[in-house]
């Protein structure tokens, strides 16, 4: 399983974001991973499987700088994932199990989906 939450905020939501992707540690026991968006993508991913999430970011948040911020935490893959494409630059995460990732993404790639 996982846990996610994401935030948009008239002021920096390292701090938010931190506490309330924290709030879902239970939902996963491998991976943890925060990305925030200001003048540059800010991201950090963690195992988190001998520790807590909060004693992985804690030093780290404060350097994230940015008013949109997307936390994750996982028990089976690395993430958020930077993607970037025709329409911009974005950090995604994913909660669930797509089967066949790679014949997708070949296809949208020969569709000229994305770069």
């Amino acid at each position: 399983m996982s846990g996610i939450f994401g935030i948009l905020s008239k002021k920096n939501c390292a701090d938010m974001l931190l506490y309330g992707t924290d709030y879902h540690s239970h939902m996963g026991t491998e991976y943890g991973g925060m990305a925030v968006f200001g003048k540059q993508f800010y991201r950090s991913i963690h195992d988190i499987s001998k520790s807590q999430f909060k004693s992985k970011f804690f030093d780290e948040y404060k350097e994230m700088k940015g008013r949109i911020g997307i936390g994750v935490i996982s028990d089976k893959d690395p993430q958020p994932l930077i993607i970037g494409s025709k329409f911009g630059t974005f950090a995604i995460v994913m909660a669930g199990l797509i089967e066949n990732v790679d014949e997708l993404g070949s296809e949208l790639l020969k569709g000229g989906e994305s770069p």
